[in-house]
């Protein structure tokens, strides 16, 4: 029989433990693991990016569920444990589950540091170290405006950069006179400091937080100086501490963490720990390296391989703060007996220090370009006599005579145990290794295999230079031909052009032509295809329902407590008394919860059940409102002023060109949403200038603006040329939103198209090339023709009503009949 192996914590060291034991003894132990958190293992590292909007949360799982199924592993997710039998050889957590063990592997992590002051356990106060603290601040963001983020290291910044994302004012507290003063010197940190000023977020320097005041929920901070802040929600971020209660409370030696031996064992030989918790030769580590060593040095003794010591680990500091890279090494500040080389060019935001003794780097400091961070880091370690190349050293590798030029050169000249990918703690070695032995191609193949380069992207570079080297003329990096997925090794662009050249009509052709390594794609790939097959076949394909978000599939926008919005269509902003009276008693027919105006001049319903949105949308069509797309990846509205006809400034009929303009494009599918503008005079009351198309009257006629947005990154528009008819606008309206349609990947919306693509190649197609433009808006309104069917009025009288019915009601039918 196998022997019982559990683990305490589901975080990323002990897991990486596990990963390691399966591939050099995977029928060894019967695995269970305890996680306190209810989720599979997910990498904390990208907890700010979630928290800023960039990713979900189901991007940042490192090993989901079915992993552990898959894998043979009981996972206990939501269990905490709160006791360890070493006699027995049990431990049990809160709700009583019980696991017993031949090994033990504890692996607790660190909790957050919390600051004992008055009122630090108000509502309001969280700290930033799990998903439950990122939903906390999401929710908050969401109902309030103003944020105090205390701590001004890595993880402080990050979680403001991420409140400031979801539309806080955010205020950075910090005790020290500097940010991030045990990874920067003094002017990196001011570097650093300024770049985040011009970024929105504000910072009060030394100060030390006397009192966070509040009745029921934080409403003040105040320091020692007296000085008060007002604030909603306050972030505790100045810190974390090993977490080793548990251990010893179980009678496990612990001093300032669990202390190890070389081999991650315990005092007590049947139990191990890897991770924050441990203290290995008088040391604790926080940084993904350390902990991944320990992990395969564990693994390899659980494993009963009995070879490996951990002997401790010299570590640098590579990080990516709010899109700054940062690198540190070592002893960066020095002292009277070394000597500083120092190079900074404020205007580029690049700044670099090296810190020298006896010909030999004792530590570096860099901000900005840190692509020789690793070099340095080798130097450092190796203890290499730089006297030779002293003079080119603070230029980087490049820039020395025998070592060649650019990226590649400088990432190949690394040794092979130099890490690359400081978040998952992959060496260049791995990375060569996978890429020789397993044929890997694109980017997302050492991804897949390696991890390098998954998680905040710092070294996307590197990687990338690695495969060109080690797989010579078969490897480019250009953006536009790397993959559309896992599913495929072919980009967006080839897939499009394929499925016209060879007439691909069908999601399960292109599959099939195309050689899909999985037979049925992924919800990533399906939609693409679905999108692309729509827009190139407009009167032959069949749109395919089930390869489209379930906002599209349900025609309404879901809600976050699982009810549904409606939104009628009112062209370009004008309404009737019949529109808003029909609006008006199907609002009070069916109980919604709250009638609102939107930004996009239209009346949004909230609160409605999903089995209620075909009668309420009939109810809606007997006055001719029609669906408005607000869930769609579609041509959502178009906004406009009253124009001439009203105001003393306008010059032209701006709300008929809206109408006009609306009932032209509505019903069409685009890559992303798409919103039009049109404002009747320069002021842009409209404003159309942060729309993907907007259109600015003046006396001479009309300005067309083009890639615009508004949200969390506004973008201005692009000026594309000025016309002088209402037709014209018509016409090069059409032949724009075609070229997008055509040429765009699948969710890009306009404003990165064009920064990909170039406003001089829209402009040649649009406006230098009359022929083209008459061709794309001829396309355009072809396909117009299979569009402009209102799918409300489909599915009231009936279409898709296996989508509305109650899962209930949809058994009993199918067992009828």
């Amino acid at each position: 029989m196998k022997e019982k192996l559990v683990v305490i914590g589901n975080g990323m060291a002990g897991i990486r433990a596990v990963e390691e034991l399966l591939k050099i003894a995977p029928d060894t132990y019967e695995i269970s693991v305890f996680g306190a958190e209810p989720y599979g293992n997910y990498n904390r590292i990208m907890l700010s990016p979630v928290l800023a909007g960039e990713k979900t949360i189901d991007e940042i799982m490192l090993n989901d569920e079915q992993w552990y199924v898959d894998n043979g592993i009981t996972l206990h997710k939501g269990k905490e444990v709160t006791e360890i039998d070493r006699v027995n050889r049990k431990v049990i957590s809160a709700d009583g589950t019980t696991e017993e063990y031949d090994r033990l592997l504890i692996a607790t992590g660190s909790s957050p540091f919390i600051i004992s002051v008055p009122g630090h356990d108000l509502e309001g106060v969280v700290p930033f170290r799990d998903i439950q603290d990122v939903n906390q601040m999401l929710d908050a963001a969401s109902k309030h405006k103003h944020a105090v983020v205390i701590g001004g290291g890595l993880l402080g910044l990050e979680a403001a950069n991420g409140l400031k994302e979801q539309g806080m004012n955010v205020t950075v507290v910090h005790l020290m006179d500097s940010l991030m003063e045990r990874q920067l010197d003094q002017p990196a940190s001011a570097m650093l400091k300024s770049s985040l000023e011009e970024r929105g977020l504000q910072f009060i320097l030394e100060a030390q937080t006397e009192a966070i005041l509040g009745k029921d929920r934080v409403e003040k901070v105040r320091f020692k100086d007296g000085t008060e802040i007002y604030t909603d929600l306050v972030v505790m971020a100045v810190g974390i501490r090993p977490d080793f209660t548990l251990a010893e409370k179980a009678g496990i030696h612990c001093e300032r963490g669990i202390v190890v031996n070389d081999t991650m064992q315990t005092f007590d030989p049947r139990v191990y720990s890897v991770g924050e918790c441990v203290q290995h030769r008088g040391q604790t580590y926080g940084l993904v390296a350390p902990l991944f060593e320990m992990a395969r040095v564990c693994a390899n003794h659980l494993g009963q391989h009995g070879i490996g010591r951990y002997e401790g680990t010299v570590t640098s500091t590579k990080l990516k703060v709010t899109g700054i890279d940062l690198f540190s090494a070592g002893d960066f500040n020095g002292d009277e007996n070394t000597e500083s080389l120092v190079f900074q060019d404020a205007a580029r935001g690049v700044y670099r220090k090296l810190v020298v003794q006896d010909n030999r780097i004792k530590g570096a400091v860099m901000y900005g370009d840190t692509i020789d961070g690793a070099w340095y880091f080798d130097l450092m370690r190796d203890e290499t006599d730089i006297s030779d190349f002293r003079d080119k050293l603070l230029f980087g590798q490049a820039h020395l005579g025998d070592s060649g030029h650019g990226e590649e050169h400088r990432v190949i000249s690394l040794s092979d145990n130099a890490e690359v990918c400081g978040c998952n703690g992959v060496c260049k070695g791995d990375i060569v290794k996978a890429i020789t032995e397993k044929k890997l191609f694109t980017l997302e193949d050492v991804r897949a295999h390696t991890k390098a380069s998954s998680s905040c992207g710092s070294c996307t570079g590197m990687v990338e230079a690695l495969l060109a080297h080690t797989v010579g003329g078969d490897y480019s990096v250009a953006p536009h031909l790397k993959p559309m997925c896992g599913c495929t090794e072919h980009s967006h662009d080839v897939v499009r052009e394929s499925i016209g050249k060879i007439e691909l009509k069908s999601i399960p052709d292109v599959m099939s032509v195309l050689d899909w390594d999985t037979p049925d794609g992924c919800p990533k790939c399906r939609m693409a295809l679905n999108y692309y097959l729509l827009c190139a076949w407009p009167g032959e394909y069949q749109d395919a329902s089930q390869s489209r978000f379930i906002n599209e599939r349900a025609h309404a926008n879901i809600q976050k407590d699982g009810t549904y919005s409606v939104i009628p269509r009112m062209w370009g902003g004008d309404t009737t008394p019949k529109e808003l009276r029909a609006i008006a008693e199907v609002a009070e027919k069916y109980k919604v919860k709250t009638v609102h105006v939107t930004g996009g001049q239209r009346i949004a319903l909230f609160g409605l059940k999903k089995d209620e949105l075909p009668a309420v949308w009939n109810d809606l069509n007997k006055s001719g409102l029609v669906s408005g797309h607000a869930y769609g990846k579609a041509l959502r509205t178009v906004k406009t002023c009253v124009g001439k006809e009203w105001c003393r400034f306008g010059t032209q009929d701006s709300t008929q060109m809206g109408i006009e303009l609306e009932k032209m494009t509505w019903g069409c599918w685009t890559p992303h949403k798409f919103k039009l503008a049109v404002s009747g005079c320069p002021r842009n009351c409209a404003e159309a200038t942060i729309k993907d198309m907007g259109v600015v009257c003046v006396d001479s006629g009309y300005e067309l603006h083009v890639g615009g947005n508004g949200g969390i990154k506004v973008r201005v528009t692009d000026f594309l040329c000025a016309i002088k008819t209402e037709e014209e606008v018509k016409e090069y309206c059409a032949a724009f939103m075609q070229l997008y349609r055509e040429k765009a990947h699948y969710l890009e919306r306009t404003a990165p198209w064009i920064e990909r693509v170039g406003l001089t190649y829209v402009k040649e197609h649009i406006v230098e090339d009359e022929e083209s433009r008459k061709v794309l808006a001829e396309r355009f309104l072809y396909s117009q023709k299979f569009s402009q069917d209102d799918p409300w009025k489909e599915r009231a009288e009936g279409s898709d009503k296996h989508e509305f019915e109650p899962l209930k009601e949809l058994v009993a039918d199918l067992k009828a009949g």
